[in-house]
Parts: structure tokens; sequence; C-alpha cells
């Protein structure tokens, strides 16, 4: 019987199977396009950190590892298409880009309140450092 997957694994199917089925997805290192539904679902579950082929730290590594890129920017759609597919990404995800959940303050908006706090470092700080500052 399979495990349920979490919304975020499911997420990254639906995108990967998207693509697949718009002939966008291709095969990791040489670049030719897919052609087996298949070797899409295998890809998808993959990238998803599903695949029963793996160990949970390899599927837990995987899925963080597609949530990063994604965040960045570094999937094929949004290289293919700029930063409008980076953003829908985002969103598709539940996350805008650059803000947080529930009324949460982004980085850029933390980073200008240090800045007129005038708190050291903030240039380096990431996001939690930024809030545990302006907390003290």
């Amino acid at each position: 019987m399979a495990k349920a997957q979490s919304d975020e694994q499911q997420a990254t199917v639906a995108r990967v199977m998207h693509k697949f089925k718009d002939g966008e997805l291709k095969i990791g290192g040489n670049g030719l396009k897919v052609k087996s539904r298949k070797q899409a679902v295998a890809i998808a579950l993959e990238e998803a950190g599903s695949s029963n082929r793996e160990s949970s730290d390899t599927k837990q590594k995987a899925l963080r590892r597609t949530k990063a890129k994604e965040e960045k920017g570094e999937t094929a759609e949004a290289e293919a298409e700029g930063k409008a597919a980076q953003d829908r990404t985002l969103r598709k995800h539940g996350a805008s880009s650059g803000s947080s959940p529930a009324g949460g303050k982004t980085r850029d908006e933390l980073y200008a309140e240090a800045q007129k706090r005038g708190i050291e470092g903030r240039s380096k700080m990431s996001k939690q450092e930024l809030k545990q500052a302006l907390r003290t």
C-alpha cells in the first residue's frame, strides 16, 4: 500500500507531470525530452522525494533540493521563462515571492528595520537572524 504524499510532494509531482504533458520535461544530463509516461512518473517521484527506491534520508534530501531550486528559480521552467515562472511556481506552493504567510515580514522589510536601528552585520544575516537581532 502506498504512503500518502505531503502537499509539497503532490505539488512537485503535479508540476513535473504538467511539464511532461506539455512536452517540456527533459532528462537531466543530456537534455533529451522525456517521451515515456513511466519515465516521467519516475522523475516526478524522485524530485518529490516519494520514490520507493530510495532511503528516507535520500528522499528528504531530494525534496529539499527541489524546493531550493524552485525558490531560487533554477528549475528548467524558470530558466526558459524567467522570473514570471519562478513567481508562479512559488505562488502555487503557498509562498509569494519574498513574503511570509500570516502577515509576517519579508527579509527585506526586516533588513530595512535593522538598518534604521543601526544593527551591525545585518547585510550578512539570514531572515531568522534578523528577526532575532530585532527582538533584542
